[in-house]
């Protein structure tokens, strides 16, 4: 699972938040264009620029737990 952080949310301060981590979904086709996917504030999906965001790996351990707490 991939996530990112939030670095830009300008225009669309309602949907995305400066310094949170949101969980990417992944899109191909997304990516060719430059875009990444990811469930917004909405909780919906959505693709934004990727040049909003900042990739991260988290540790396992750390993956697993967010991963579970989404699922509550």
């Amino acid at each position: 699972m991939q996530f990112a952080i939030c670095l830009d949310n300008e225009g669309y301060e309602a949907s995305l938040e400066i310094g949170k981590l949101y969980q990417v979904i992944p899109d191909e086709e997304a990516a060719r264009h430059g875009y990444i996917r990811l469930i917004d504030e909405s909780e919906e999906d959505y693709a934004f620029t990727a040049s909003r965001f900042h990739m991260i790996q988290l540790p396992m351990p750390v993956e697993k737990a967010l991963l579970s707490a989404l699922r509550v």
